[in-house]
């Protein structure tokens, strides 16, 4: 049972990572219509200009915890920048071509971004690391650790769901961008500037991805292939969540994130769960040997399946997939 804890606890901040990743997706499409390919590799930005920045700030003699947490705020801001500066001066010619032509630019984007960082920075792993305190582990129970370092994920996560929710629903410019993308020529009649809302949306959403990869990198791996890692997931995480939908991007990454981390940590084989389905018993006796972690990343994808066949909208989607 203590084990369990442990493992909830730890499924559940790995899910408020997916969040903070899915957030920008979910964003730039339910406000521009557009499915960036690029969004996992402005995450694999974050993560390597967080390195970059505090690597600078070290050398400077800034103690390393507050290197640490200034690279943390300035990286997704660079990466925010250089989000603008992409739908200024290529979605934004790009969109009286239709989607199909801003989908291929950011499925090309996402390559051109991988090939600079591994000629800026090489193709292999750099070192880049959370402060030691924040690897101090917090709570021990059944011989799992909670580190310090995944409250900061907890907590950067719920201060970024607030102030997306606060944003959107209770300030001017939240007003303003819903309805620029409700009543684009409407909101331009009002003397709103429609276009740089756009490229203020696609910006928010390039840098809550950096956010999560300044964060991610830190905990995880910060390499060439980190991008092509999550990246997959985070679709994941939209579809079952529901295109265009906050909330469903939330629910959903909460979701994958335990059954992926419950799944690594039980010790159990296909064989049990096999039996509990009902299974005949030579198909039980055939699976005894693979355990239930062996499957783990394929879960979420399986389900997606079901959630697709369930409810093509996905849980709380509000456009047809």
């Amino acid at each position: 049972m203590e084990g369990l804890i442990v493992s909830v606890l730890n499924g559940l901040c790995y899910g408020l990572l997916l969040f903070m990743l899915s957030a920008g997706l979910t964003l730039v499409f339910s406000m521009m219509g557009i499915i960036n390919f690029a969004h996992a590799s402005f995450y694999m930005l974050g993560a390597y200009l967080a390195y970059a920045v505090g690597g600078a700030l070290a050398r400077a003699s800034m103690p390393a915890g507050a290197a640490f947490w200034t690279a943390l705020f300035l990286a997704p801001v660079l990466a925010g920048l250089g989000g603008a500066a992409v739908e200024r001066f290529a979605l934004r010619r790009l969109r009286p071509r239709g989607h199909v032509a801003e989908l291929l630019f950011t499925f090309a984007l996402a390559y051109v971004i991988v090939e600079l960082v591994q000629l800026v920075w090489g193709r292999s792993a750099v070192p880049y690391r959370m402060p030691a305190a924040l690897a101090e582990p917090l709570l021990v129970l059944g011989g799992q650790a909670f580190a310090a370092y995944r409250l900061v994920i907890a907590a950067v996560a719920g201060t970024m769901l607030a102030a997306l929710w606060w944003g959107l629903k209770r300030t001017r410019i939240g007003l303003v961008v819903q309805a620029a993308i409700a009543h684009p020529d409407m909101a331009q009649a009002l003397g709103h500037d429609v276009p740089r809302v756009f490229m203020l949306v696609f910006a928010a959403g390039c840098l809550l991805a950096a956010l999560a990869g300044a964060i991610g990198g830190s905990v995880f791996v910060t390499d060439p292939g980190m991008a092509q890692a999550l990246g997959p997931i985070v679709f994941v995480v939209t579809v079952v969540g529901g295109l265009g939908s906050l909330a469903g991007a939330f629910v959903a990454s909460l979701l994958i994130g335990l059954v992926q981390t419950l799944a690594v940590g039980a010790h159990l084989s296909l064989a049990g769960v096999a039996g509990w389905l009902g299974a005949r018993p030579e198909a039980v006796a055939a699976l005894a040997a693979w355990p239930l972690s062996r499957i783990a990343p394929v879960l979420p994808y399986l389900l997606m399946v079901a959630v697709l066949v369930w409810r093509p909208r996905g849980l709380m989607g509000a456009r047809e997939t």
